[in-house]
């Protein structure tokens, strides 16, 4: 098929590329949010029949390429022979993965994918992630320039996170690729680099609307609640980032457990030096805080480990929570405290929503939350908002069950497969203004 006879995009006419520092191999290359869109991203392309390629970080021990989806999906790991000295994750040794990636990645995308896709007369789109790959982009647009392959290429660079943003060279980038980013909060914050993205917002993979193990949700309610069913259980997930408002959540729990209205708290963070900023502020808040450390328990070990530590205000997770022990706690608790003062989109608030389970958000890049309709929106920093609705729910169980109902329904809007229906549109808006479709 020509480019004047093509129409519309298809697995038949068109190859993905992303690019991103992070990937799914877990645990080197999974560092966060990110890891996890472009890994179910690309995941997602490929079941719907797209040839698919992600270049990323990679785990030094595992192969170079690898195929998935029976052969759409290509893992390309890259700057292995850097990572293998920098054994601590996809962010050890950084400038030198960067640097690495810069000057090798345009070749090898152009030679191995590009090339090959353009004589079969198809469309490639590179997507590339966040502040690493902005460079990259202006350097396979370069590359691309050179051996007169520019016109066969949609290139698209996306925004997830505020990071290192003074390293890009936005007029440039602007220049040679279609910006975009994952919510309406994250488009008005990028209007003052001078640049008006395209907003695609993230997604959530189908799996994570089958129900949850009602038994084991009950089992662990039962644990929590250790007898007394008008103990409310919180549940806490997430980096140990200032901006995900730990100390907020500690002291909303604080204050429901001295104004007399008994409280549990499960939480999971990260590695980062504000997690023993915020610990030390619920022991000095007189919180009882017992750490519970394993190595990679599956659900029903995670159970154990929880009804064996005895009484706490806080249990703190120090493993890695398989996805579906995750989901549980998202379903067992009166309410999932994902309540970001700076959050780009919120994948957590729709996997909470998804689970059934009650999300109480920030009001920033969550853009499908409406308040007390599908989740709970904070608006303040202030602990007695939380605190405040919290009564409010065990007040009123039946806005409670509207909240899981709703919220359930509103988060299929956001499947993969929904959000990619608002990729292929820009998509094909773009590949219009290129002249490469009709």
């Amino acid at each position: 098929m020509t480019n004047g006879q093509r129409r519309g995009i298809s697995p038949e006419n068109t190859v993905f590329v992303s690019l991103c520092f992070e990937g799914p191999d877990t645990p080197y290359s999974s560092a966060g949010g990110l890891g996890t869109r472009v890994s179910e991203l690309t995941d997602s392309l490929a079941h719907e029949g797209y040839e698919t390629h992600l270049v990323f970080i990679g785990d030094p021990a595992l192969p170079g390429v690898e195929t998935r989806v029976d052969g759409k999906l290509t893992l390309h790991r890259w700057s292995q022979w850097i990572s293998k000295y920098y054994l601590n994750g996809v962010y050890d040794g950084e400038e030198a993965k960067l640097y690495d990636m810069n000057e090798s990645v345009p070749a090898y995308v152009r030679y191995r994918i590009i090339e090959p896709a353009a004589a079969q007369g198809k469309m490639v789109v590179v997507i590339g992630e966040d502040w690493h790959t902005a460079e990259l982009i202006t350097k396979i647009s370069d590359e691309l320039y050179w051996y007169g392959l520019r016109d066969k290429v949609i290139l698209m660079w996306n925004l997830n996170s505020l990071m290192s943003l003074h390293r890009i060279n936005w007029g440039r980038l602007n220049y040679v690729a279609t910006v975009t980013t994952v919510s309406r909060y994250m488009k008005h914050r990028m209007w003052s680099f001078g640049v008006n993205p395209l907003v695609i917002p993230n997604g959530i993979p189908s799996r994570l609307f089958e129900p949850t193990d009602t038994e084991k949700v009950q089992d662990l309610r039962a644990i929590i609640q250790a007898g007394d069913p008008s103990l409310q259980f919180l549940f806490k997930i997430g980096r140990f980032d200032p901006d995900k408002r730990w100390i907020m959540a500690i002291e909303a729990a604080a204050r429901l457990k001295y104004s007399g209205k008994p409280m549990r708290m499960m939480i999971r963070g990260g590695i980062e030096p504000h997690g023993g900023e915020a610990l030390s502020r619920a022991r000095h808040l007189g919180l009882v805080v017992k750490d519970i450390e394993a190595k990679r328990p599956n659900v029903a070990e995670c159970l154990d480990l929880v009804r064996n530590a005895g009484p706490a205000d806080i249990y703190n997770l120090r493993f890695f929570v398989p996805e579906e022990f995750v989901r549980i706690c998202y379903t067992a608790s009166d309410a999932v405290l994902a309540n970001s003062g700076h959050e780009p989109f919120g994948l957590v608030g729709l996997e909470v929503m998804a689970a059934g389970g009650v999300a109480f958000t920030g009001a920033t890049g969550e853009d499908y939350v409406v308040s007390f309709e599908n989740a709970v929106a904070v608006e303040s920093d202030d602990p007695d908002e939380i605190v405040g609705y919290l009564y409010h729910l065990s007040h009123h169980p039946e806005d409670s069950e509207k909240i899981r109902k709703t919220g359930f329904v509103s988060a299929k809007q956001f499947t993969w497969e929904a959000v990619f229906e608002n990729l292929a549109g820009k998509i094909e808006y773009l590949a219009r203004k290129q002249s490469i479709i009709l």
